[in-house]
């Protein structure tokens, strides 16, 4: 693999603020949400996990269409449209004081759905043979920005609220967009498709490799958007924590997490390495979700079951996006990443909307011990799918050696 040009570094560097920048505004939100909307008028557990999941829901419907957009008009007024309606979304959830104004709010938020885009964006600027680079400071810059957030969030919202939080992440868009046209090259002519057409991404989505993958990632963000309808209420009320120190727990459970996925990363070279450790991610996330559950008010037990959830996530989170890059077929390849991030959103919405069912009618244990018994349904899938995966390289193997 090359080295890096100038102006690759450059694309990769600016472009990866750009979308960190907005998730770091989605991700804000997270681990201060449910705290705040049970004190809104007419709060109902149903209502906190819509209006945490519903982004996901406007990712599904937009990914696409914006992706598409981008080969008609140029990448960036598509990237500009996306990053004006997230920032909208976040001005309207601001200044709404009822939950439905929110769940609007964070419905507009997740229509600005420039990651398709913004891709095939650093793709247009690098050479094939550094794409991979480039999608990997991507890549690192989006999970940064995730352990940031859950860091920030709490002693954020403590200085200026929810609403205060919600204004942040429409400034954080509108700095992204300067960051887009004030410093990211304008690419001469589109070199890379924006995203695959709806057919195409159907395709990936039945294909019988890639449904171990997108099934992976739907349980995933499932479970993540579920837990954290659960968890700030779990802090704050069981362990006595209160939000503005939120961050004392999240800053070493996240220095651990990332500490044992850059200690695994060697590791997850061969396809059959990586999926082993799948495997073992999936069970870890099971039995952290029931720590959660059983943990009581023993902060270190939480302490714990939070170290082995969240460092199973960020493996997780390395591990699938490199298997569809590696499994999918080179030619629908935007196709494959098309279908696995569909896949992602529609686990957002479904954990969310799960997430706050379980609140309302079993509290917040009971999130967790749903959360749990959903692991027993992605489990077999990983297995099943490993052997089908292990199955078919293996014919490949012998076919060539014929």
């Amino acid at each position: 693999m090359s080295k890096l040009s100038r102006l690759e570094r450059r694309s990769a560097l600016t472009l990866a603020c750009v979308i960190s920048l907005r998730l770091f505004g989605l991700f804000l939100i997270m681990p201060v949400f449910s705290l705040y909307a049970k004190t809104m008028p007419g709060a109902t557990g149903f209502m906190i996990g819509l209006a945490l999941g519903v982004y996901g829901l406007g990712q599904v419907l937009l990914q696409i269409p914006l992706g598409l957009l981008s080969d008609r008009i140029g990448r960036k007024p598509a990237i500009t449209l996306g990053l004006l309606l997230f920032a909208l979304g976040g001005l309207i959830a601001a200044m709404s004081h009822t939950l439905t104004g929110i769940v609007i709010g964070r419905a507009v938020q997740g229509m600005g759905a420039v990651a398709g885009a913004g891709i095939a964006l650093a793709a247009d600027l690098t050479v094939e043979e550094n794409r991979g680079k480039v999608m990997g400071i991507i890549g690192v810059s989006i999970g940064l920005a995730f352990l940031l957030a859950l860091i920030l969030g709490p002693p954020l919202e403590a200085i200026d609220g929810l609403p205060g939080l919600f204004a942040a992440t429409s400034i954080l868009a509108l700095i992204s967009l300067a960051l887009l046209w004030l410093i990211v090259p304008t690419p001469e002519r589109a070199q890379a498709p924006a995203a695959a057409g709806f057919g195409h991404v159907l395709v990936m989505l039945r294909d019988s490799r890639m449904m171990v993958l997108n099934g992976s990632v739907f349980f995933l963000h499932a479970l993540l958007t579920a837990s954290f309808v659960g968890l700030p209420l779990l802090l704050a009320n069981t362990l006595d924590l209160p939000v503005n120190r939120h961050w004392e727990l999240y800053l070493p459970v996240m220095v651990v997490a990332a500490l044992v996925m850059g200690g695994s990363l060697r590791h997850m070279r061969e396809i059959a390495q990586s999926l082993r450790i799948v495997m073992v991610c999936v069970v870890a996330i099971g039995l952290a979700l029931l720590g959660f559950a059983l943990s009581g008010n023993h902060l270190i037990a939480f302490g714990v079951a939070a170290t082995v959830f969240f460092s199973a996530f960020n493996l997780l989170e390395a591990a699938l996006p490199s298997l569809v890059s590696r499994l999918a077929p080179a030619h629908l390849r935007g196709a494959a990443m098309g279908a696995y991030s569909t896949s992602q959103f529609i686990g957002a919405f479904v954990g969310g909307t799960f997430g706050g069912i379980a609140l309302g009618r079993l509290g917040p244990s009971g999130i967790f011990v749903g959360a749990a018994a959903m692991t027993l349904l992605w489990l077999p899938l990983v297995v099943a799918g490993a052997r089908r995966i292990g199955a078919d390289m293996a014919a490949t193997a012998q076919a060539q050696t014929v």
